[in-house]
């Protein structure tokens, strides 16, 4: 173990309460209660790994995985059971499997990004949010499906296939980190990364039922991942619980103190009124108006909050995003000796959304939207980020709390545009609406599962902080899950 975890940390980790489980039962174990099951020798890495193996191929028709390192997870497994055996400290993921997103480098297995041009690129080195993990002790076991370039929200992928949703086949799983949260709500595996640059964690987590953390803009080492944006893109880790996001965010970020619930009485929310909670779907607006009377009647002050300019300024935001990526692309393609240059991963871009909005923004000169971009990061940006300022000190509040999709998953028929309360609405600005906005101000959010709808669909609540509240969030993270029934498995 390459990382040194305080006495503190450990305690809170191996202190988790676990239950006696069967071979049959170690898919339905959060990523704690697997770290404190091994620790405890309830079972060994090996045996774990191995029914991994097994949930991945019986699942196989989910679609959530690009690569599987079959052969290196179980070497890795017997080395955590043979240190175990010889009273060698152990690190608080020590054999527990994870899954990445296939646009963050892994030195184990290709990094693909999603599409075609990039099929056979292997990275030298872990990135190093990878590398944290690693060091804790996690056994790197797959890559995930993702949309490609990560420029989507359904994972919808042409070239690597469709990713299905956890909770019904025949819906996406929301993205681009789909394949993530798949494989995490369908009980594949306990947790793992996925990448978030105007919502690519939060969606798919609220879509397949499970929970997601996007860090303040910076947090988390940005190096090694396939990039869209430097202003907005970042790791997140993905899992079905808060206490495994925040076991994860420790080893991260290097923290070491335990996170306690908030205490309710104490928390301010504030709704931000306009965007946020207009045009939901039916379903979506019952459920998550319930949890804001159960956290009034808990003790909560919740209030609405006006964002001026809000709206403008995130329907601005998106040109602006293809500008960077042109960017850190080509310096991402050279810094890693792909092989590959911008014009061949142009060419090769597989998925027709991902060609019409990129492909030519990736060739030649682009004044306009050179412009465009100078006014969002000198003008629009930073009013946004006073806009958030404005709103968290006035209203002195905790955090912002809204729906994290404006509805659940839709039908593969439906990737492009789907019918809202009567309306025909375009898909993606519609499920981006809510978790794009604080990404251009840098803000950390969360999302928690509240909920299955009559069709067994998953619904989440948000929540969005000030710059680098990320463990407040949690915290009244955690708080909110003890008010909602833990989800069941799909069916």
């Amino acid at each position: 173990i390459n990382r040194q975890y305080s006495r503190k940390f450990l305690v809170a980790i191996l202190t988790m309460t676990t239950q006696g489980v069967t071979l049959a039962q170690l898919h339905e174990l959060t990523v704690t209660e697997t770290a404190k099951a091994l620790h405890d020798g309830q079972f060994t890495a090996v045996e774990l790994v191995k029914n991994t193996l097994a949930r991945i191929d019986k699942y196989e028709h989910l679609n959530a995985f690009i690569s599987i390192d079959r052969e290196g997870s179980l070497v890795a497994a017997r080395a955590v059971d043979e240190a175990r055996e010889n009273g060698m400290p152990l690190g608080p993921l020590a054999g527990v499997p994870l899954v990445i997103k296939d646009n963050i480098n892994t030195a184990n297995l290709p990094t693909t990004a999603g599409t075609p041009a990039l099929e056979n690129f292997q990275a030298s080195a872990h990135a190093p949010v990878v590398q944290r993990l690693v060091d804790a002790g996690a056994i790197i076991i797959a890559k995930t499906n993702m949309h490609e370039l990560a420029m989507g929200i359904t994972s919808d992928n042409t070239h690597f296939g469709r990713v299905a949703n956890a909770y019904d086949s025949g819906r996406f799983s929301g993205g681009s980190s789909g394949g993530t949260g798949t494989a995490i709500g369908a009980r594949l595996i306990s947790g793992g990364l996925g990448s978030d640059t105007g919502g690519s964690v939060r969606i798919p987590s609220a879509l397949n039922g499970i929970a997601g953390l996007r860090p303040t803009i910076g947090n988390y080492p940005r190096a090694g991942i396939v990039p869209i944006s430097s202003t907005r893109d970042t790791a997140g880790p993905m899992a079905r619980t808060i206490d495994d996001l925040i076991l994860l965010d420790n080893v991260i970020t290097g923290y070491d103190q335990p996170i306690e619930k908030y205490e309710l009485k104490s928390v301010r929310l504030g709704l931000p009124s306009e965007l946020f909670w207009s045009d939901l779907e039916v379903e979506t607006r019952l459920m998550t108006e319930g949890l804001l009377e159960k956290l009034r009647a808990a003790g909560a002050n919740i209030t609405i909050v006006p964002i001026e300019g809000l709206v403008k300024i995130a329907a601005n935001a998106t040109e602006s995003v293809a500008y960077e990526a042109k960017r850190e692309l080509a310096r991402y393609l050279q810094e890693f000796n792909t092989g590959i240059s911008l014009a061949d991963l142009a060419d090769q871009i597989a998925s027709s959304d991902v060609r019409s909005f990129l492909g030519a923004r990736l060739s030649g000169e682009e004044p306009v939207y050179a412009e465009a971009y100078r006014e969002m990061m000198e003008i629009q940006r930073p009013a946004l980020q006073g806009a958030y300022r404005a709103a968290f000190a006035n209203y002195e509040l905790d955090a912002l709390i809204f729906p994290t999709t404006p509805l659940p998953a839709r039908s593969f028929s439906e990737t492009e545009e789907l019918a809202l309360n009567g309306r025909t609405v375009p898909t993606f600005p519609t499920y981006v609406r809510n978790t794009a906005p604080a990404t251009i101000a840098g803000l950390p959010g969360i999302t928690v599962p509240i909920g299955l709808t009559s069709e067994g669909l998953p619904v989440g609540i948000a929540l969005d902080g000030p710059p680098f509240s990320d463990r407040k969030l949690l915290a009244i993270g955690l708080s909110i899950e003890a008010l909602v029934t833990r989800l069941p498995p799909p069916n």
